[in-house]
């Protein structure tokens, strides 16, 4: 996963290894997949060396470590849903902005069930490569989160 620098969107710079077409449907498999809480099947979009930072979980290595990741939210968070308001895409790479939405159901993070709901924008960004994603950075306010589903308390701004 060499690296020239930064894509810049819409110019001659970016390359790719799959076409339009196909970004759009490995995207569509990948958003019901996120609506089956399929695991398996998110976690099979990447490749074995790929890199994924997140700001719940940090820096991942790899397909089995991102499966292990989707299962313990999709236990914490049994009705989880992601709309997806825009997916950009510029070569082999790609963004995606969403909103999440779920219950604190399951255990997250060592951290008892509350019961509250959560809404939550996220920013994903991806770099494909023959197919499988090798490099995911997601964006959200993870403190957001957490004063949401009543494990932080914060001051009234």
């Amino acid at each position: 996963m060499a690296s020239t620098g930064p894509t810049v969107a819409g110019t001659a710079q970016a390359q790719s290894t799959m076409t339009r077409q196909q970004v759009l449907d490995f995207f569509k498999r990948r958003f019901e997949a996120y609506e089956d809480l399929d695991a398996a099947a998110l976690a099979a979009d990447y490749a074995d060396n790929a890199v994924i930072q997140s700001p719940s979980a940090g820096v991942l290595t790899g397909r089995d470590a991102a499966e292990r990741t989707f299962r313990v939210i999709f236990a914490a968070f049994l009705d989880l849903t992601m709309t997806v308001d825009n997916l950009i895409i510029d070569g082999d790479n790609a963004v995606s902005v969403l909103s999440l939405e779920g219950t604190h159901i399951g255990e997250f993070l060592g951290l008892a069930p509350t019961g509250n709901r959560f809404t939550m924008p996220a920013v994903f960004f991806y770099q494909l490569e023959n197919g499988k994603i090798v490099r995911e950075r997601r964006i959200y306010d993870f403190t957001g989160l957490l004063v949401q589903i009543g494990v932080l308390k914060a001051k009234p701004a």
